[in-house]
């Protein structure tokens, strides 16, 4: 009887791990390895700014380095993966008024980046859109609005890196 009580055990033990892992794979989850990865360095490249915005792409770059270290990735010049990209639009949308002026914004960055082997040869594009809703409040002086502004800047251009270093890493 105890060998039956065994066999049983085992059975409903195997169907539940096989139910766990059918469960695990529709969900969109998967594991990825460290050799998964670009080969474990990137070379962050010319990022474009055709906006008006000014240093746009010195923030994007700084932002899309410290993304990279952040997720174990190397940034060095000679990697054999290129990233390279173009900020398309950067656009401050008022979202509210008090008293006929504008006191609270959004910030929406659009960007095209492109990921190329030793090679030359494209591996990825993707167009990418600021994930998150930055949203910029402003003060009665100047200052406080420039400064609170470049804040926000830093922010978008970190949520853009971590979108882009996301796909880079699960493409």
């Amino acid at each position: 009887m105890g060998d039956r009580k065994k066999r049983i055990t085992c059975s409903a033990l195997r169907a539940t791990i096989f139910v766990f892992l059918l469960l695990m794979s529709g969900c969109g989850y998967s594991i990825h390895r460290q050799t998964a990865l670009p080969g474990g360095e990137i070379s962050v490249g010319l990022i474009e700014n055709k906006t008006v915005e000014p240093k746009l792409q010195d923030k994007l770059n700084r932002a899309l380095t410290e993304e990279f270290v952040k997720q174990g990735i190397r940034v060095t010049p000679a990697a054999p993966y290129k990233l390279t990209g173009v900020i398309n639009s950067f656009d401050m949308i008022s979202l509210s008024e008090k008293e006929g002026i504008s006191v609270e914004y959004r910030i929406i960055v659009t960007a095209d980046f492109r990921l190329s082997d030793a090679g030359g040869k494209v591996v990825m594009t993707k167009n990418v859109n600021s994930p998150f809703i930055v949203a910029l409040t402003a003060s009665e002086d100047l200052g406080g609005l420039l400064a609170a502004k470049e804040v926000l800047e830093q922010k978008a251009m970190a949520d853009l890196a971590m979108e882009i270093a996301g796909a880079v890493i699960f493409r």
